[in-house]
């Protein structure tokens, strides 16, 4: 656990990346949103019982970079890593460690954002950065708990893509991507023949459920680059 705790330290040497960069991205995001939204007043918005919102979706921008993070912390800090004598599979623990820790924190930032933003009405512009429709717009408890399981899926998904691509170079990463987009293609294909049954079961899916199922999602993912760093090269 030590040897974890080590290295997400290790990577917090460069704090700028993990700590300041996705906010300082966000922060002009959001400036942009809330300026064309002031010199745009009259744009149309989404009914929302007797009022109207005006849904950005732009708060995907942080989920994006922690999707980055996660290809840089392999990409660039691997090989030192190790030449510090830390195992790959601890540097890959630790690693997936700092993740966890950056999303309950950062979920737990969007969360206190999104309060606010209930709080003035949206800015004065009934704009919703930090609510998203269906995902992002229940209680507290749940935005936090979808923000976290979201960002550190992210995290851990970029992660792994660095890992294949350092252990199997240009050709298994392109064969990992087509792999992924076959097992989308028969997924859709499945949903098809089967949309009843698929269009009940996600109709009567809460954010919750969603959520349970992200998590579960970002297990596996955590397992596959598990699994895949143990014969890395560096």
């Amino acid at each position: 656990m030590r040897t974890w705790v080590n290295v997400a330290r290790y990577h917090l040497v460069r704090p700028a990346l993990y700590l300041g960069m996705p906010w300082a991205i966000m922060a002009f995001s959001f400036a942009v949103n809330l300026a064309i939204f002031r010199l745009f007043p009259g744009q149309s918005g989404v009914p929302a019982g007797n009022n109207a919102y005006h849904a950005t979706g732009a708060v995907s921008v942080i989920y994006i970079f922690f999707f980055i993070m996660g290809i840089t912390s392999a990409a660039q800090s691997l090989p030192f890593g190790l030449a510090l004598g830390v195992s790959r599979r601890s540097y890959y623990t630790g690693t997936a460690l700092l993740a966890v820790t950056l999303a309950a924190a950062d979920g737990l930032l969007l969360t206190v954002l999104q309060a606010i933003e209930r709080a003035t009405g949206g800015w004065g512009e009934a704009m919703h950065y930090f609510r998203v429709p269906y995902i992002l717009i229940g209680p507290w408890y749940l935005t936090w708990l979808t923000s976290f399981v979201g960002l550190a899926l992210l995290f851990i998904y970029g992660m792994w893509f660095s890992i294949v691509y350092r252990r199997w170079r240009l050709f298994g990463t392109v064969t990992f991507v087509a792999a992924q987009v076959a097992v989308i293609t028969l997924l859709l294909i499945g949903a098809h023949y089967y949309w009843w049954g698929v269009s009940h079961y996600l109709s009567a899916l809460s954010a919750a459920g969603l959520t349970s199922l992200l998590a579960a999602l970002a297990a596996l993912l955590f397992a596959g680059g598990y699994a895949t760093i143990r014969r890395v090269t560096v």
